[in-house]
């Protein structure tokens, strides 16, 4: 009985000091996710309902384009099982509309690649619209990640942030 009792107490003690571990832990996620600094905004025109017919309009804020842009590169998950209508994507930075020389989608690799006929100014607020594409047909959370390539010899990468998409 003694031995119990000791037992007992020696694991409420354990379990106890858990959550003063979690508390000191604050930057810790348990279930992944992307920092508030690193989360863009996005709009789905017709409500996000899976297995149908949408519009995406992810919005880049002037403060996270701190170089120029002469493509952008968004990468989805391999379990996002929509479709994306090429020929029905749009850039505007600002109010003005910019013309795109080529947009790439590749579904193998799961990657959409969008060039501007000339480089975007750094510092303009930015939005991507998606046209005509066909939801999963299972809701959930897909991260969509956003780079883009400055004009150049050598361009390099850069990651600008996440729009977390839910599909209902």
């Amino acid at each position: 009985m003694r031995r119990l009792f000791s037992t007992l107490a020696i694991t409420s003690c354990l379990l106890a000091g858990v959550p003063a571990v979690s508390l000191a832990q604050s930057g810790l996620i348990l279930f992944g996710g992307v920092k508030g600094e690193n989360q863009l905004s996005y709009r789905t025109d017709f409500g996000g309902q899976s297995n149908a017919w949408d519009r995406y309009r992810f919005r880049i804020s002037n403060k996270k384009l701190k170089v120029a842009v002469a493509q952008f590169i968004i990468r989805y998950p391999e379990y996002y099982k929509g479709t994306f209508d090429p020929k029905k994507i749009e850039v505007k930075a600002g109010d003005k509309k910019i013309a795109l020389s080529e947009v790439k989608w590749d579904k193998d690799n799961h990657v959409l690649e969008i060039f501007p006929q000339e480089a975007i100014p750094a510092g303009k607020n930015v939005e991507i619209i998606l046209s005509n594409v066909k939801n999963p047909s299972f809701g959930g959370m897909y991260y969509f990640h956003c780079s883009v390539q400055s004009p150049g010899d050598v361009p390099l990468s850069r990651y600008i942030g996440t729009w977390i998409l839910s599909i209902q």
